[in-house]
């Protein structure tokens, strides 16, 4: 098939387009710098600006993964704005190229995020639930909205609502890697709060899984079943790195440095992908443990 996507040099796209690649797909990606593209995905694909060059091509899928990483920076109003055009422009370019393309493309996997639940404690958090009105919703809830747009050009779309994604080059596990090695890493604040992750491998398999069903559209949430408290995942990360757990993070000093990306932070919700297992999707990894053993000693 052909396939374009934004957001195919990131953490989650890079691994997408070499999977896709691998079972012969042609990959159409768009990208700010597409004189890079090449180099950074280190195999050969079409790379542009904007994807409105390729409207007479047969397109089949478009997978939208664009966005700056939500964690990277403090949520300074202007940081705030950032995130949400990092993701809208991007998205907005897709819907266009619906609207104009020669042939429709099939379907439109958007990508997404757990944030749009907001903070929900213990609760079990399905696709059907409740949200939260706070900052990260509002960023899901508009980045969504341009998605579903396309579905007035007659293409199916699929919302992707990811967690924690783990893999071994990056990522949030990336950044936890060092404090953790020293022997410094601990849990954030009390620990309590829940921390959806899913592995990238299986991630990828949903992305695939969701091309494919013809009868699958809205929203999923892209979490492993099994979402665990942030006082767990900090003690089965060091435990399987082989080092001790001492140093938690007490929760006014994240609140210190972070300011309100500190809520993220230290508030979760216990997210599962009832959707996707309704569907039939089987996940690898649907434990925490298996998933970091594998990443870590590859």
């Amino acid at each position: 098939m052909n396939i374009l996507l934004t957001g195919g040099t990131g953490f989650i796209g890079r691994a997408l387009c070499h999977r896709l690649l691998d079972e012969g797909h042609v990959l159409y990606v768009v990208s700010r710098r597409p004189d890079q593209v090449n180099s950074i995905l280190g195999r050969p694909v079409n790379a542009a600006a904007d994807p409105l060059q390729w409207r007479d091509q047969p397109i089949d899928v478009m997978i939208n993964l664009a966005g700056a990483p939500i964690a990277d920076a403090r949520w300074s109003d202007a940081r705030k704005e950032e995130l949400l055009q990092s993701r809208l422009r991007p998205t907005r370019q897709l819907v266009r190229f619906a609207e104009e393309a020669s042939r429709k493309p099939k379907v439109l996997i958007s990508g997404s995020a757990i944030g749009f639940y907001g903070a929900h404690g213990d609760e079990e958090v399905t696709e059907a639930s409740d949200c939260h009105d706070e900052f990260a919703h509002r960023l899901c809830q508009e980045w969504e909205n341009e998605a579903m747009a396309a579905e007035q050009s007659g293409v199916r779309v699929c919302l992707l609502r990811t967690g924690l994604v783990l893999g071994p080059d990056g990522g949030m596990l990336a950044r936890l890697l060092t404090p953790f090695k020293l022997g410094l890493g601990g849990r954030l604040g009390s620990g309590e709060h829940y921390m959806p992750w899913v592995h990238r491998d299986d991630l990828i398999e949903a992305i695939l899984f969701l091309m494919q069903r013809e009868d699958l559209s809205g929203a999923f949430n892209g979490t492993a079943p099994t979402p665990v408290r942030n006082a767990t995942f900090s003690r089965i990360l060091a435990g399987v790195l082989k080092r001790p757990l001492l140093m938690p993070v007490p929760a006014c000093a994240l609140k210190l440095m972070l300011g309100e990306l500190s809520e993220m932070l230290l508030t979760g919700a216990k997210v599962v992908p009832h959707r996707l297992q309704e569907a039939g999707f089987e996940f690898r990894y649907s434990t925490l443990k298996p998933a970091l053993e594998q990443i870590l000693n590859q």
